[in-house]
């Protein structure tokens, strides 16, 4: 097919060209149909363990350097794994440099980070941990407070035989957000072929098709498993007005070659109606701006106002349940460093 491709292109102009090779790798890495969310497989008695200290873990303030900030600060778990915010408040009031993605079915995703810097949800805890803007933190102070409280001493001693270390840290948070997957959503069911979607829902996902939003949004997690430009069809950075900063640089800050500038992780459009603002800016603040930008931007569209209002009506289609795993009771975050 690529072969076919790139010889009927010789004759056309450069610009089109140009724009087919910079969608290649949405037609390439991974088009193809959305499915369901599989149903999570049953624990063992010490994973049960691992998940309940995941999520102590994952509340606890500790882990930031004056005890301000956790992991739910910025993924609050009653709000879809996200706080809401363009860019997150972390230690001493400092603005972080992104908009937080949410937590939700991140397990899904092929890398993590919007630049895709972290291969496994273990590897991406050491940035906030770590980051200046977030926790401001290190893994010798988080281990010295940790092993302050017998509490922990005794969970940790319970799950591993070395007790408190850093990729131990990292392993039962990593074990607990694998657990923080939204299944059921009313697409997934219609998927399923166990409801249908109303009318509008049901043109919106005919419009997501035809217009080209399926070709980087789709997958189990309808997103997260690719890369792609932000800005394929127009300069979004210079339209948006505001100066360029190293976080929009997206994958260049990564690998620092130029074909990577401006480069992102695709997000994942599961629960999407919950998670604005959007973008990796957080320069949009309804989905109906998202989709109108998207449109332009990405597929060199100008849709109407009812095309937009039926992708929309679509996307929220892919709300699911709240993880099973916050059903459960809640766990106490910890007590105070000492």
């Amino acid at each position: 097919m690529l072969v076919k491709l790139r010889v009927a292109l010789a004759a056309k102009p450069p610009v089109l060209y140009v724009v087919v090779v910079l969608l290649l790798p949405c037609l390439t890495l991974g088009a193809g149909a959305i499915v369901p969310i599989p149903p999570l497989k049953p624990v063992d008695s010490i994973t049960a363990e691992k998940i309940r200290l995941g999520r102590s873990l994952f509340e606890e303030r500790l882990l930031s350097r004056d005890n301000s900030v956790s992991c739910s600060s910025c993924h609050d778990l009653s709000g879809a794994g996200v706080d809401h915010k363009p860019r997150s408040i972390g230690i001493n009031g400092a603005v972080g440099d992104i908009n937080a993605p949410t937590v939700f079915n991140a397990t899904f995703n092929f890398r993590q980070f919007w630049n895709g810097r972290a291969k496994t949800l273990e590897a991406q805890i050491d940035g906030p941990v770590q980051n200046p803007k977030e926790m401001g933190s290190s893994w010798n102070e988080v281990v010295r407070k940790l092993k302050a409280i017998q509490t922990y001493q005794d969970r940790f001693r319970k799950i591993y035989p070395d007790g408190v270390t850093p990729e131990n840290v990292k392993d039962a948070i990593a074990t607990f957000e694998r657990q923080l997957v939204t299944p059921d959503s009313r697409f997934d069911e219609f998927l399923s072929g166990k409801s249908a979607l109303d009318e509008l829902a049901k043109k919106g996902y005919e419009n997501f098709k035809s217009f080209g939003c399926i070709s980087c949004h789709q997958g189990v997690n309808v997103g997260g498993n690719m890369y792609q430009t932000m800005g394929v069809m127009g300069n979004y950075f210079k339209d948006r007005g505001t100066p360029i900063t190293e976080a929009d640089l997206g994958r260049f800050a990564v690998t620092k070659r130029e074909a990577d500038k401006y480069v992102f992780r695709v997000p994942s459009l599961r629960n999407v109606e919950l998670t604005a603002p959007y973008f990796h800016d957080g320069s949009a603040s309804t989905l109906e701006d998202a989709v109108r930008v998207m449109a332009k931007y990405q597929l060199g569209r100008q849709i109407s106002d009812r095309e937009i209002d039926s992708v929309v009506a679509f996307l929220k289609t892919l709300t699911g349940k709240a993880p099973a795993v916050l059903e459960n009771s809640r766990t106490t975050a910890g007590a105070k460093a000492q």
